[in-house]
């Protein structure tokens, strides 16, 4: 428990104040930038929606965008086929079942096209305020460096233990903040190491 108080109390020293740096302005722009950023940066999906979320400023806009524009303005994104159908085909439920508002409602989510399990951890947390870890390639490998998580663990395994060991209360800013902390602290290449406070507990050679 030691441990855990000790990664808590240096994440909120360095990063005291996280914030979802994807960039929305409605709540389907958020569900649609998460389903975008899969396999891909926050900078480069926040790149691209600038321009798309401009363009088709609307639910009922994107709904009925055509296929081969929404894949020029998302080429850059890998595996940008299936994510533009899954703009439209998002944009079409979204519209026509449930009252043009993402659903506050996991079941529901995770039925919409391309939106698993990570995607609607963080739209629940982002848009409802809801208690949820989404593991991330971030969250997955500091948690995995600082023996929170197992180094067999799956994404679903490694969120069930940090949920077990971080208190519930902290679970959205904790999440935000291991994003955060592995994208610009304990990268994946050349990590910060010599100035980090959890050196000592790090398994990263």
């Amino acid at each position: 428990m030691n441990n855990i108080n000790t990664i808590l109390n240096y994440l909120d020293e360095i990063i005291p104040n996280p914030k979802c740096e994807l960039e929305y302005n409605k709540d389907y722009e958020l569900l649609i930038a998460v389903m975008l950023s899969a396999q891909t940066t926050d900078k480069r999906v926040n790149q691209v929606t600038k321009e798309l979320f401009k363009k088709y400023n609307t639910l009922e806009k994107l709904k009925d965008a055509n296929l081969n524009d929404i894949q020029s303005h998302i080429k850059v994104l890998g595996n940008y086929t299936k994510k533009s159908k899954a703009v439209i085909d998002i944009a079409n439920i979204l519209y026509n079942d449930y009252n043009k508002k993402v659903p506050n409602n996991r079941k529901l989510l995770e039925e919409l096209p391309m939106v698993g399990r990570k995607t609607t951890n963080v739209v629940l947390s982002e848009l409802y305020g809801l208690p949820n870890i989404a593991v991330d390639t971030h969250v997955e490998r500091v948690s995995k460096r600082l023996k929170l998580a197992k180094q067999k663990n799956n994404v679903l395994e490694v969120e069930n233990t940090l949920k077990r060991k971080i208190p519930k209360d902290k679970w959205i800013k904790f999440h935000l903040q291991m994003v955060l902390f592995g994208r610009y602290y304990c990268t994946s290449k050349n990590p910060k190491c010599n100035n980090c406070k959890l050196k000592d507990i790090c398994n990263h050679k």
